[in-house]
């Protein structure tokens, strides 16, 4: 069993930047790829990106290159992602997720993913 916390989400303002954070804990936490997903209110759940947690992969989502990075500190079972250049349309809440590595985690499939976070609240002001 893998438990995902994120934190990091608040208020700020177009144009800032936030960088969250997702601590992940539980056996074989350390062999999951993770990947951030955002929901925004009535849509549906987004992917943003994913780190493949033994090997340095990253892919994005095609909106989100350039003003997003995610990142790892495997000491601290960590991973970031920081966030640039904020609009409005980035609001919602961030969850982050794990799952062995595969086709669909890469590519940014829900179905992929076993574990996920409670989520944090990113809201962007214009």
């Amino acid at each position: 069993q893998v438990q995902l916390v994120e934190s990091g989400g608040g208020l700020v303002q177009a144009g800032d930047s936030l960088k969250l954070s997702c601590v992940a804990s539980g056996r074989g936490s350390s062999s999951y790829a993770v990947g951030w997903f955002r929901q925004a209110p009535g849509k549906q759940r987004e992917f943003v990106a994913v780190i493949n947690w033994r090997v340095s992969m990253t892919h994005y989502a095609d909106s989100m290159k350039g003003r997003f990075t995610i990142s790892r500190d495997n000491a601290k079972n960590t991973v970031y992602l920081q966030m640039n250049s904020l609009n409005p349309e980035d609001t919602g809440v961030y969850y982050c997720a794990a799952g062995v590595f595969s086709r669909a985690v890469a590519s940014g499939q829900p179905r992929g993913y076993d574990y996920w976070g409670q989520g944090t609240q990113v809201t962007v002001s214009s």
